[in-house]
């Protein structure tokens, strides 16, 4: 395929010196994708690019950015196929994953494109005669925007959706694992009709990426940062960005519970386990990790959860034959061998799965799981769940917040009040009753708590996070000062 360059104002252009990467696909080994490996000098390019842009596009009409957003959403539908080509090639992801990862960040677009008339302000009650005073929401300036490779296309345009709706102006910094599928977003929404230098983006090689993410959070335009990846790296950018005294927005990693209560529909719970657990091969932060099964229904749960299990079988995604496709490489497939390995060391009973070849893992279920295993606490993000159980509520609710993290969280009980009363107890920023911990739409406040990061994406609690509030008076009338 032709070179993934950077677009900088406008311009799909190569990096300094020519310098490339590339990214294999992790079935085969091939190279997927040969990408232009962004400078220090680029990034900061890319930056004063969308520096220029900033304020006329800041002036520009809400209804004009509204136009512009909800073509932006038809023209990424468009890109369909080879949005679904690119992903199977690049991390190894099914069919079904490429076309849902499509359809929600076509609603988080028009989502966005709704936002545009809903910035507003209010006037404030002044203690002094004639002062009319408001508090007015205005665009920040650029925003830099970093997604992550397991949902490329919903976290790639929820990364810069809102920021532009609000009248910032973006640069993109694309994820190393997936630089071509995060370009088809960029050409789609560049083939809306967006002015010139108002969406930017950088690629870089793996060795590259903390001295020119740091260059970008130190470019005097960036104004706000939004992240999504790994609490690991979360941690280093927030570091960084409180260095220059830069806000940022985190979504970081997860270790969902699903807690089932004694009087659970277990057909229900099991097959919003399965969901949530299984689906793009667990590779979600909000992917069921852990199943909290109260000790009176455990038998009869695991019992039919282990035969759903065995009906999820995993293979190359190319042929599109199986419900689960890939891994995103070997090292993935290695550590969660040895999270299961030592589980099982451990006293843990394998119920279903287990096996790998190669990037291909079967779907796995971890029966009797206790804290002195390492899946206990560890993020697996991989198609593997455990099931911890538990001999009362009390106890159900101390384990699901026995981690930390805090992004989604599910509870299943056919006493919905009691239901809730558990959920409201879970420490997360997400909680489900009676639904799987993977569930997301656009118009709804998505982030987490403790080490799952903090602010939120979506619809007008997104607004907050990209705007600056401001006090601006109209004083009337003569004025008396002490001096």
């Amino acid at each position: 395929m032709d070179l993934v360059g950077l677009l900088i104002d406008g311009e799909s252009v190569g990096a300094t010196g020519d310098a490339t990467f590339e990214r294999v696909n992790p079935i085969t080994g091939d190279v997927a994708t040969t990408a232009a490996a962004a400078s220090v000098e680029d990034a900061r390019k890319a930056a004063d690019a969308a520096a220029k842009a900033f304020p006329e596009w800041a002036e520009t009409a809400p209804g004009q950015r509204r136009k512009l957003l909800i073509a932006a959403a038809e023209a990424l539908r468009d890109r369909s196929k080879d949005i679904v080509a690119a992903m199977a090639e690049e991390i190894g992801a099914t069919e079904g994953w490429a076309m849902f990862n499509i359809g929600l960040a076509a609603d988080m677009l028009l989502e966005a494109s709704a936002l545009t008339t809903q910035i507003n302000g209010e006037i404030i009650p002044s203690n002094r005669p004639g002062s009319l005073a408001m508090a007015v929401r205005q665009p920040v300036g650029v925003v830099l925007s970093m997604a992550p490779w397991n949902a490329p296309i919903i976290l790639g345009v929820r990364s810069i959706a809102t920021p532009l709706a609000c009248g910032n102006t973006v640069v993109m910094k694309t994820s190393e694992i997936c630089p071509h599928t995060h370009r088809l977003i960029l050409e789609a929404v560049q083939a809306a009709g967006l002015p010139t230098g108002v969406l930017n983006a950088i690629s870089n090689a793996p060795d590259d990426a903390p001295e020119i993410v740091e260059a970008l959070i130190a470019h005097p335009a960036v104004r706000r940062i939004n992240f999504t990846g790994s609490t690991r790296v979360g941690r280093v950018i927030a570091e960084t960005a409180g260095r220059y005294l830069k806000p940022v927005l985190l979504e970081l990693g997860g270790k969902a519970p699903m807690v089932v209560l004694d009087d659970a529909d277990l057909d229900a719970a099991v097959a919003a386990a399965a969901f949530g657990a299984y689906m793009n091969q667990g590779q979600i932060c909000m992917s069921t990790e852990r199943l909290v099964v109260d000790e009176k229904v455990a038998d009869a749960f695991v019992e039919k959860m282990t035969a759903k299990v065995k009906t999820l079988k995993a293979g190359d995604p190319r042929k599109g034959k199986t419900p689960l496709g890939s891994v995103v490489d070997r090292r993935a497939t290695q550590r969660i061998e040895g999270l299961v390995a030592d589980a099982v060391d451990k006293g843990a009973v394998l119920a279903a799965g287990g096996a790998a070849e190669g990037t291909i893992m079967q779907a796995t279920l971890l029966d009797r799981v206790t804290p002195s295993m390492r899946i206990y606490n560890e993020e697996s993000f991989g198609p593997v769940v455990s099931v911890i159980r538990v001999g009362s509520l009390d106890e159900a609710v101390r384990v699901a917040n026995d981690t930390e993290y805090g992004l989604s969280a599910a509870v299943f009980g056919q006493d919905v009040n009691r239901a809730l009363s558990v959920a409201r107890r879970i420490e997360s920023g997400i909680c489900h009753v009676n639904g799987p911990t993977v569930h997301d739409e656009a118009q709804m406040p998505f982030g987490g708590v403790k080490e799952s990061g903090y602010g939120r994406f979506g619809g007008k609690a997104g607004i907050d996070e990209f705007t600056e509030l401001r006090w601006i008076t109209i004083q009337d009338g003569p004025l008396h000062y002490p001096i």
